[in-house]
């Protein structure tokens, strides 16, 4: 058995960790019948680390149903919070609590035979997920460089009610940028649009028709957990992000992925390692007069700008490369024959059109006959970039809050400097790549044999 171990960092990866176990162990508890705990089970289950600076959110799980999940001496919490800044969060919670952080990676480590990767769960725009969350990131490349670090970043929206959050996001990307083997981007308006989507078409149905109580994506219902609360619902959705990628280390599949392999075959340049999620099913699961999507139409779903979890247009943009992980009751040749009808639409760089890299799980998510995540590497990721950079340079050209920053012990402003050049640098690789686009590369030249 292959492990991986999860780590929480902050309030909202907290609350999205909350989700990811609730409903994981629905799952499980859905497939065995018998309710036995078993050995994929308890391997996959004992593996997590919850940091965070303010007491609630993890009280709370451990208040609550979760608390036999997890191991108490795994938790780790402060009262004061980071007060919405990234210096305190990485300078100084990450100086005072690192030998402890240390320590609790190293036991979840310790419990796993064979350690496949690290999960990493935060925000971007509060103190602790951005600044705890990267300096937690870092210790994990220090202290395993061998083991990949998937991190699952949450994007503050342009209407953040956190008014420095273009700040920490610019300094977190600076880490993320150097220190992840991939980053999944999910961007807060678009978890809002999905919801309020969905709400849309419940509402808009069927006189009397409701969400579905057991609704994996939007309902807080269903779960473990209880009554819904506030964020659940967007929640659920980058929780279902991760139940499909952990799904082939959870379940038997004929086409199992390995977690690393989605590194080592969708990262071309070791910077450019942004994924860009899209999920389906996320609009079927309302209780309204939506005809089941064919599995074609999912594959086709998969690569609408609706389905992602960020705004971007990833058809206008350049694929560098693509994972699929399908779950259910699909053949190979079902796979095999919707990426042929799809690849010419879309846009590949011309040195990797066969970057595709697929996984089968034969276990469906609760209540459904199959789902997809795709995992795309692709340009369009710029757009969110340039807009967190645009942001970024409106409150620091007005020096705005810069003080609360440099009156950490250890933080300089040259910090501010360098994050902004290195997100700079990476939109510029990106566009580098966007400018190829539509230019086909000769094929080499083959060697002629002298006779």
């Amino acid at each position: 058995m292959t492990q991986s171990v999860v780590v929480q960092v902050g309030q909202c990866g907290n609350q999205v960790g909350c989700r990811f176990w609730d409903l994981a162990l629905r799952e499980h508890a859905h497939v065995n019948k018998k309710g036995l705990y078993d050995e994929a089970l308890s391997s996959f289950f004992r593996n997590a680390v919850l940091v965070d600076m303010e007491e609630g959110v993890v009280k709370e799980i451990l208040q609550g149903p979760l608390r036999e999940v997890f191991d108490s001496t795994q938790l780790l919490t402060d009262v004061s919070g980071s007060g919405n800044n990234w210096a305190v969060g990485y300078v100084t919670y990450g100086s005072a609590y690192r030998e402890q952080i240390v320590d609790k990676l190293r036991k979840a480590a310790e419990h796993c035979d064979c350690l496949q990767c690290f999960f990493l769960i935060h925000s971007m725009g509060g103190g602790t997920g951005s600044g705890l969350g990267t300096r937690v990131l870092n210790l994990l490349e220090e202290e395993f460089p061998e083991v990949c670090r998937i991190v699952t970043s949450i994007y503050p929206s342009a209407e953040d009610d956190v008014i420095t959050s273009p700040y920490n996001s610019v300094l977190a990307m600076k880490e993320l940028t150097e220190h992840a083997d991939c980053v999944l981007p999910v961007e807060n308006q678009s978890l809002v649009d999905i919801v309020n989507k969905i709400k849309h078409m419940s509402h808009g149905g069927k006189p009397g028709s409701t969400i579905k109580t057991n609704c994996t994506v939007i309902s807080g219902q269903g779960g473990l957990t209880g009554a819904e609360k506030p964020f659940d619902a967007m929640n659920n959705i980058v929780a279902n992000l991760l139940l499909n990628m952990t799904s082939s280390a959870r379940f038997d599949g004929s086409l199992n992925m390995d977690l690393n392999e989605i590194a080592m075959n969708l990262v071309p340049f070791p910077r450019l390692h942004y994924l860009v999620p899209s999920l389906t099913p996320l609009y079927t699961l309302a209780d309204v007069s939506v005809p089941t999507r064919r599995l074609d139409q999912m594959f086709s779903d998969a690569f609408s700008k609706d389905h992602q979890l960020i705004r971007a247009d990833p058809k206008h943009s350049l694929y560098l490369a693509c994972a699929l992980m399908v779950r259910g009751q699909v053949q190979v040749s079902d796979l095999r024959r919707n990426i042929e009808r799809l690849k010419p639409s879309l846009p590949f760089v011309s040195w990797n059109q066969e970057g595709w890299k697929t996984g089968l799980c034969s276990v469906p998510p609760v209540g459904h006959s199959h789902s997809l995540l795709a995992l795309a590497n692709n340009t369009c990721v710029k757009p969110t970039f340039m807009e967190l950079r645009e942001r970024f340079t409106k409150l620091y050209k007005k020096k705005a809050h810069l003080h609360h920053y440099l009156h950490v012990e250890g933080m300089e402003q040259s910090c501010f400097s360098e994050a902004i050049s290195s997100l700079s640098s990476l939109i510029e690789e990106y566009h580098s790549l966007d400018a190829t686009k539509g230019k086909l590369m000769p094929d080499a030249p083959r060697l002629s044999i002298a006779r």
